[in-house]
């Protein structure tokens, strides 16, 4: 489970963390409040980029998602994803359009990559749709959020390096 104070619930103050329908957050600390005459201790984390605070009961940390920040293991995998060949399926955008949508909610940084490959244009290629642009750009500021708290950089130096490596491809 999670660490307290001694490290019993596994994250502590400061720590970088995903929660799979947001991205990356930062844990703010463990906080015990009574909700329905029931105490519960609640992990506190905060999404700067959408100003928003999460506070997740200790006993939902499995099925929450809510996870510690990825492995440079991980990270590279998602990178080599994406210098790999994109592979878009000939079925009707919207049901492609789902299963993105879902890659992106799993929170999983290779799925994530592989939207982002699929739908990365090249100049010269064909313009993408309004839904494909939205799809495209919010699975590569979800990549590059957790990319930059893995590599410690910021979220614009991640995305540029991202991008490179999409140019390179």
């Amino acid at each position: 489970m999670v660490a307290e104070k001694k490290g019993m619930i596994g994250f502590k103050e400061g720590d970088f963390v995903v929660y799979p329908t947001h991205g990356v957050g930062q844990v703010k600390g463990i906080e015990k409040e009574t909700i329905s005459g029931q105490v519960l201790k609640l992990v506190v984390v905060t999404f700067e980029s959408d100003r928003m605070t999460l506070r997740v009961p200790t006993n939902k940390m499995e099925t929450s998602g809510l996870r510690k920040v990825s492995s440079q293991k991980i990270m590279d995998a998602a990178v080599s994803t994406l210098k790999s060949r994109a592979r878009v399926k000939r079925t009707m955008w919207s049901r492609r359009a789902q299963e993105y949508e879902a890659k992106i909610n799993s929170g999983d940084p290779v799925q994530i990559a592989e939207v982002v490959r699929d739908l990365h244009r090249n100049v010269g290629q064909p313009d993408q749709s309004f839904s494909e642009r939205q799809i495209y750009e919010s699975a590569l500021e979800r990549l590059a959020g957790e990319f930059a708290a893995v590599e410690s950089i910021n979220k614009e130096q991640a995305t540029e390096k991202l991008e490179a490596v999409l140019q390179a491809a």
